[in-house]
């Protein structure tokens, strides 16, 4: 392990130090050697969607297909302290590419070749648009997303990239943005809508969508997924994290908690009640029933 010489460097390596509840992932956002005009402003787009989260952007102009070499998206994770990347390029044989991917222990873990079939930018759409830093609503529609294999990971991608921060309360007013994610016929459909509350003549608002962009019609090219054994480490949960479970405790399907207590066997023949006047033993039945309860008693006769 390198030791620190200053105390700038000793700042920095406590900062890389694993924690129990670690900071909010950041993204590398590369552009590649050859690129198109759609690609570009993809990019700018998709970093407008992630700020205030730190992104670094930066130009990629080494030629090399980044799909089956991980080199730069490892060295630079390293140097960024990023564990998610996208990684925009365009040629003949696959035109305008968009790669999405993250990292484990800065080690590729899952990529995803997305081609961009149909795009509407920002700009091209003249609504208003949400505040910057906005935590968005992500919601998957399609079958896929929840049968195949590949699509699952990818829906788990996508969600960590575009999750944004950890907030333990959200008000209503602040669910403005949300993100919708379509898989039908081998393709995914990206929408960004606005949301919109209006008055419905009771307590609950009515909500309607305005589309504010981007646009993204992709199809899936090629993907990246990580064994079985490294993606099950990469979901590896510390001890203190995990919920402790108190027994005899259970809940239903509907949250209500459910507990069981374990008593002695009690004599319910010494519990006392409410005393009334009309469950009092009258002193004729008090008597009878002590006779009862008394030996009989042979009489001696004499003679």
């Amino acid at each position: 392990q390198q030791k620190p010489k200053t105390k700038r460097s000793k700042r920095f390596l406590e900062s890389r130090v694993p924690k129990l509840t670690e900071d909010v992932k950041s993204a590398m956002i590369m552009k590649g050697g050859n690129t198109s005009q759609t690609v570009t402003q993809a990019l700018k787009d998709i970093y407008s969607l992630k700020k205030p989260i730190k992104c670094l952007c930066m130009f990629s102009a080494i030629v090399t297909n980044h799909f089956h070499s991980y080199f730069i998206q490892e060295f630079f994770s390293k140097k960024s302290d990023c564990s998610l990347f996208l990684f925009g390029s365009h040629n003949k044989k696959r035109p305008n590419n968009l790669i999405f991917g993250r990292l484990f222990d800065f080690h590729v873990l899952d990529m995803f070749e997305l081609g961009i079939e149909k795009y509407v930018s920002l700009s091209e759409i003249k609504t208003s648009k949400c505040p910057e830093g906005t935590k968005p609503m992500l919601v998957f529609a399609g079958e896929a997303f929840d049968a195949d294999s590949e699509h699952k990971r990818l829906k788990s991608l996508l969600i960590d990239f575009f999750r944004g921060p950890t907030v333990p309360a959200v008000r209503l007013a602040g669910l403005e943005h949300v993100l919708h994610f379509t898989a039908l016929d081998g393709k995914i459909f990206m929408r960004s809508y606005r949301c919109l509350l209006k008055k419905s003549g009771c307590r609950t608002p009515r909500i309607e969508l305005d589309e504010i962009g981007p646009s993204f019609d992709f199809v899936l090219r090629r993907t990246h997924l990580a064994s079985d054994d490294f993606y099950k480490l990469a979901h590896k949960q510390p001890r203190a994290l995990k919920p402790k479970k108190k027994k005899n405790i259970s809940h239903d399907a509907f949250g209500t908690r459910f507990g069981r207590v374990h008593m002695q066997k009690q004599d319910l023949s010494k519990l006392h009640t409410r005393k009334m006047k009309g469950l009092r033993k009258r002193k004729a039945a008090v008597t009878a029933e002590e006779q009862e309860g008394q030996p009989l008693k042979v009489a001696k006769v004499e003679g």
